[in-house]
């Protein structure tokens, strides 16, 4: 738990940060769009059209309806951030015409044909850039209301209603989206199936890989750390400190927030943290990188649409501020003590990133797992994962570079010697 100075620490910076965009919000109207403008106008004609009002909201959407109208600070702000984008990119014009574009988005699967594969993304990266945004969208009551209205989306995205867009048409098992996504390495449980046997949409996002395509490296040598999943390699910090203001444009990691206040944070003071970007074509499930007994194991809630604005315009939604959101987007957290004494402990946080808050793990604190072992997965979007290690613990494969793809099972490290 965060001390009372810590707390009143990150209250004021809170409070000046909130202040300061609030006053930003009434004056500057930020240009938010980036250098591909043109897709900006033809985003918001295609949100435009999911928009279903008349049709009666959704009840997690008539959930955020209610917390909108029950708090003016709220509604304010978020009219301000809307306001804010320039108008001829702007997908909503107010905040109704927002909730009934998202209760349209939340009654379909992505379609693999359309202007965007990640909708919600679409919808809120401009309003994620402004002054305003950058504000509200750190409001806890408005981030509990938004992980509702995910979480609603997830429960269609996980059921049969939504597996019609998995198809050989012009859905995601067509030529083009098999060639686009490497559908080749992955397991197609009956590909004689028109939606190839799987039935929803998000069994086909979290679908396995082959396994011959990710050997677990040197499987039965506990002194050989593997990667715990696929991606690239965001960022390397080689002396994590226990404290840091994590909203500058640096993104310095800060241990005590990203582990929430975890009882082992102090073993990894001092330790390595090494960031992984996952994007929508990646292989979405991570598995354990050691052998030993799981220790602690959660899901942290946090925000969903909060980017650093410092950071500039970020056109794909939030992948510049990875290390940022390491701290306080929703997070899984999973900490082993490795059968390997020299390892100590080791802990991994998958991350969700926009549409993706939605962090499902299928093992539980005592649970003995082996390397290789499956944690658990995201559903649908982007995502990014941190791997930390206590100080002194490891030496790297020299493929670990920031930039650098990286494969799931591969070897990540070895145990340094004591």
């Amino acid at each position: 738990m965060l001390t009372a100075n810590r707390f009143i620490v990150n209250l004021l910076a809170a409070v000046i940060m909130g202040f300061g965009a609030t006053a930003a919000a009434s004056t500057d109207n930020v240009k938010a769009v980036g250098m591909h403008e043109s897709k900006y106008k033809q985003y918001g004609q295609w949100l435009r059209s999911l928009n279903t009002k008349p049709a009666p909201y959704a009840a997690s959407i008539q959930a955020l309806h209610e917390v909108i109208e029950s708090d003016p600070g709220i509604k304010i702000n978020l009219n301000r951030m809307i306001s804010q984008v320039p108008e001829a990119y702007r997908p909503a014009r107010d905040v109704e015409e927002l909730l009934g574009i998202m209760n349209g988005i939340i009654h379909e699967a992505p379609k693999y044909n359309a202007p965007s594969y990640f909708p919600m993304s679409a919808l809120f990266v401009q309003m994620m850039y402004t002054p305003a945004g950058e504000y509200i969208l750190t409001n806890r009551e408005l981030n509990r209301a938004l992980k509702d209205v995910l979480d609603e989306w997830k429960t269609f995205l996980d059921s049969k209603a939504s597996v019609s867009v998995i198809n050989r048409g012009d859905g995601w098992l067509s030529p083009v989206s098999i060639k686009e996504n490497d559908l080749d390495s992955f397991v197609i449980p009956n590909p004689k199936d028109p939606h190839g046997g799987f039935d929803s949409f998000n069994a086909f996002f979290h679908k396995q890989i082959k396994p011959e395509l990710r050997p677990i490296a040197a499987v039965d040598d506990d002194e050989v750390v593997i990667l715990p999943s696929d991606g690239t390699v965001y960022k390397i910090d080689l002396n994590a400190k226990k404290t840091a203001q994590y909203w500058l444009k640096s993104e310095p990691y800060s241990l005590e927030d990203m582990l929430a206040g975890s009882p082992y944070t102090d073993r990894f003071v001092g330790g390595i943290i090494v960031q992984t970007f996952l994007s929508g074509k990646n292989f979405h499930r991570f598995n354990s990188p050691v052998s030993g007994e799981v220790v602690e194991a959660r899901v942290i809630d946090g925000f969903m649409f909060s980017e650093l604005r410092v950071l500039g315009f970020d056109e794909d939604a939030g992948i510049k501020s990875q290390g940022y959101e390491a701290s306080v987007n929703t997070r899984g957290l999973v900490i082993i003590k490795a059968d390997n004494t020299d390892l100590g402990y080791v802990a991994f946080s998958p991350i969700g990133i926009t549409e993706i808050s939605s962090i499902t793990l299928g093992i539980k604190p005592g649970d003995k797992i082996k390397k290789g072992d499956e944690l658990g997965y995201f559903s649908y979007g982007g995502s990014t994962v941190t791997t930390v290690f206590e100080p002194n613990r490891v030496n790297f494969d020299a493929s670990i570079q920031e930039k650098n793809a990286v494969k799931a099972n591969a070897k990540f490290a070895t145990v340094r010697k004591k």
